[in-house]
């Protein structure tokens, strides 16, 4: 059966090849989303953690965490909760710098646990009206210590080059507060408070308490909790379920158009085989399974569009330097499902209807 479904679809290789494109648009949509939302994911838990923090501090409310506003007098009153070791402000500026607008640049407390973390390679931690820049940044700019960083029509002499193993971090900057909120405009304010647990203190027991003492705040301790207080994630979430939706009804109607084609063509070819011996429903899964086989083909064309396309779509929206395409084997798998779906639900009529041929009016045609 296999290799008669293989020999069908060899015989007009045009036509199988424009039905197998249109539904490799679909999958290779899907692929190159759920690439980009897994990779949104992974650059949302890192967020939350920079400097290895245990929790992100955010406002309530907010579109999505990049959004939030804070006071940064809240952190002093965060550090003397008994569960709290450390609590830092963070602002964090985003499209600031015109050569690379995906990076982003990070304003925090020079006392703080984050900017003491930081890894310098090359040069000193950056006082007031400096920056340090990550390695990624410096390749991409050609800078080092010494250069001018230029921020929102800012000019800041670089003082250091850091490097942090995170990517988006790695192709920022971070600058003193201070600096970071006279370039904003954003005087006494931080986008999130960034809060190293006490030894022992568990993340659910902290996230509960803060939220309690702090009824305007959301505590975010894990990447979940990030993607749903995500408007970004969700809007791509949606944009994926909207195109597995399409794929299905175009791609589907695709492959029944082409299979109903396909049983005009061969229906004196179709009926013989019924009067040879073959039952009803091996005939429709004959035609069921070179909708299934065209469909695969397409499918396996889109997972390698989605593949090249999810790092196009990063780097078409300006965001390489905050979002990496997170390529998992289950993102594969769905859109390889999916592909298998449109042959299925494209192949049934077309099955169904060879059944209603009769054998003896077709070979009558003959």
């Amino acid at each position: 059966m296999i290799g008669f479904i293989a020999l069908n679809l060899t015989r007009r290789p045009a036509r199988t090849l424009l039905t197998a494109l249109g539904i490799a648009v679909g999958v290779g949509a899907i692929v190159a989303l759920l690439s980009v939302t897994a990779g949104l994911n992974r650059s949302a838990g890192s967020l939350i953690h920079l400097g290895r923090a245990d929790l992100g501090l955010f406002q309530r409310g907010a579109s999505d965490p990049t959004t939030s506003i804070l006071p940064t007098s809240l952190a002093r009153r965060v550090a003397r909760n008994p569960l709290v070791r450390h609590a830092t402000p963070l602002l964090l500026i985003t499209d600031a710098i015109s050569r690379e607008p995906a990076a982003i640049v990070f304003g925090a407390d020079p006392n703080g646990f984050v900017a003491r973390r930081l890894v310098l390679t090359a040069g000193r931690p950056p006082a007031d009206g400096e920056a340090a820049i990550g390695d990624e940044l410096a390749r991409s700019l050609h800078a080092g210590v010494g250069s001018v960083l230029t921020v929102s029509g800012h000019a800041l002499r670089v003082a250091a080059v850091y490097h942090s193993g995170i990517t988006f971090e790695d192709g920022g900057a971070v600058v003193p507060l201070p600096t970071a909120q006279r370039i904003a405009g954003r005087a006494g304010e931080a986008t999130t408070i960034a809060v190293q647990l006490a030894t022992g203190v568990g993340e659910a027991r902290g996230r509960s308490e803060l939220q309690r003492e702090l009824p305007g705040l959301v505590a975010i301790t894990d990447v979940e909790e990030a993607v749903s207080a995500s408007a970004s994630s969700a809007l791509i979430s949606k944009a994926v379920v909207v195109i597995v939706v399409l794929a299905l009804i175009i791609g589907g109607v695709a492959v029944a158009n082409t299979m109903a084609i396909v049983i005009i063509e061969r229906e004196r070819e179709l009926a013989l085989l019924a009067t040879v011996g073959w039952t009803p429903r091996r005939v429709a899964g004959l035609v069921l399974g070179e909708g299934v086989g065209v469909s695969l083909v397409g499918a396996g064309i889109g997972l390698l569009i989605g593949v090249v396309g999810s790092d196009l779509l990063v780097r078409a929206l300006s965001a390489s330097a905050f979002v990496s395409p997170d390529i998992t084997a289950w993102g594969l798998g769905r859109g390889l499902l999916v592909g298998i779906a449109i042959g299925v639900f494209g192949g049934l009529y077309p099955a169904w209807r060879v059944t209603r041929l009769l054998p003896a009016r077709s070979l009558a045609r003959i």
